[in-house]
């Protein structure tokens, strides 16, 4: 119930802030904004989330980087999947962690692997990958595979780590502290200190909760902001302004599309 009314208030908020009007963000503002697609382009019904043709959309609109979540099979193979079942999205209730990547594959075939994203949008389309819940008994395996599938992208610039947690970054010392970003819900006060604290990358979350004084707090230490929920012109806007470069969106290639024609008009 807790989150459901969260959710309610956030969206009320959310539309309130879109409906303010925002003054159009300067050239290089626009020129240096990063959408990110979360989870692709996607509408549960014709296209499902987290698939490899989500991502093909946002990548065929010009979109800058995809978010994805990681979980793992009971053999050991990193895929592509929000929820720790497929029911939701899929109908299927297998559940990840109990069956092989084969029998993920025969009942589910739309999980993609994480081997199969990175052969196909490694290098071209930054990957935000987001580290679900692991077993800390299989952590330097799973380090390991990680390690592995990411062979020849380069940490920072063709993909970073996000974890609703800091302490799943564990699995991730391969890469520097830099290319680790814990994503806030509502805890955003506490996940910024962590970030502060470990010298993380930066910090994510939702645009209301991100505010103008932790921002500053981040940016002056060197790390970087991105925030959430981006539905609409205004609220783009209103980012942009304040000098968010990252862009996360559930409508990314709509507000993609904004972008490119504010550019345009500005003759960029």
């Amino acid at each position: 119930m807790l989150a459901l009314l969260q959710n309610v208030a956030m969206a009320i908020a959310d539309l309130i802030m879109a409906a303010i009007p925002r003054p159009t963000p300067t050239p290089d503002a626009l020129r240096d904004c990063r959408i990110i697609s979360h989870r692709g382009e996607f509408d549960n019904t014709s296209v499902m989330e987290n698939t490899l043709e989500a991502f093909h959309v946002a990548r065929h609109h010009g979109v800058w980087g995809i978010e994805c979540d990681i979980r793992w099979t009971a053999d050991m193979v990193p895929v592509i999947c929000h929820d720790a079942d497929g029911s939701r999205v899929f109908g299927d209730p297998v559940i990840i962690a109990n069956v092989s990547f084969n029998e993920l594959r025969e009942r589910v075939p739309l999980i993609p692997s994480l081997a199969e994203l990175v052969a196909e949008f490694g290098g071209n389309t930054h990957l935000m990958l987001e580290i679900k819940s692991v077993p800390n008994s299989q952590i330097p395996q799973q380090r390991d595979i990680l390690k592995e599938t990411l062979t020849g992208l380069q940490p920072e610039a063709d993909f970073h780590f996000l974890a609703l947690d800091p302490a799943l970054f564990e699995i991730a010392t391969f890469v520097p502290l830099e290319c680790c970003l814990p994503v806030a819900e509502i805890n955003i006060s506490k996940l910024s200190a962590a970030a502060l604290e470990q010298k993380l990358g930066g910090i994510t979350g939702h645009f209301l909760l991100l505010t103008e004084s932790m921002k500053q707090t981040h940016e002056r230490t060197g790390q970087k902001v991105g925030t959430g929920f981006i539905a609409s012109r205004n609220c783009l806007f209103r980012e942009l302004n304040r000098g968010v470069r990252w862009i996360f969106s559930n409508d990314a290639v709509r507000i993609q599309k904004i972008r490119d024609q504010y550019l345009d008009r500005e003759g960029v």
